[in-house]
């Protein structure tokens, strides 16, 4: 499911198609995130979030050299599902920075409590971070990287129409989203292999 080259625009031709592809991205997005409470939300991957990702770095950085456009995708590919898993962005947003400065210390090690689970089997945990370290013993990072690694039995219920639920056990962020609604529900299994 990785992007190569030939899967990106050049930046001339992403300079005429970015208005549509913008869209069409920005309408996918909207069944990729799930809400944990008001101020933290999980932002699912996909190849189309991403190659949108890597093509807006592109078009930000002026890249158009084939080392530079391997770079990119050598940063961004890992954030891409692999079949078996779920990856996603968590934010902890708050637009005022004092408040978020002390959210964020209070949510210390909630990267590690967020989870997803399939109707009928155990919740799994965020595998947080894998690339570097984000928090300290102070404070927790307001963007993780996650990857939620579901095993065969969980990918085949989740094919054959289990809910998908998600949340965080958290002692001062404890959610529990229930099934999740129906698109979502529809776009998350459509990373997950057969």
């Amino acid at each position: 499911m990785a992007l190569s080259r030939a899967d990106l625009f050049t930046l001339e031709q992403y300079h005429t198609e970015r208005p549509a592809f913008r869209d069409k991205v920005l309408k996918h997005k909207t069944n990729r995130q799930v809400n944990l409470g008001p101020h933290a939300t999980l932002y699912f991957e996909d190849q189309l979030t991403i190659q949108y990702q890597i093509q807006e770095m592109l078009r930000v950085e002026r890249i158009f050299e084939a080392e530079g456009i391997d770079e990119e995708l050598e940063a961004y590919n890992p954030l891409i599902p692999d079949g078996d898993n779920w990856k996603a962005t968590f934010m902890i947003e708050y637009d005022d920075v004092a408040e978020r400065r002390a959210a964020l210390e209070k949510l210390v090690g909630v990267e590690d409590k967020v989870w997803m689970q399939v109707e009928g089997h155990n919740k799994v945990y965020a595998i947080a971070d894998e690339d570097l370290e984000r928090s300290n013993e102070t404070k927790t990072s307001a963007v993780h990287f996650m990857r939620f690694q579901l095993d065969k039995a969980m990918v085949d219920s989740a094919k054959s129409g289990a809910a998908i639920s998600a949340g965080t056990s958290h002692p001062e962020l404890s959610i529990d989203t229930g099934p999740l609604p129906a698109a979502v529900n529809a776009s998350l299994v459509a990373d997950l292999a057969s």
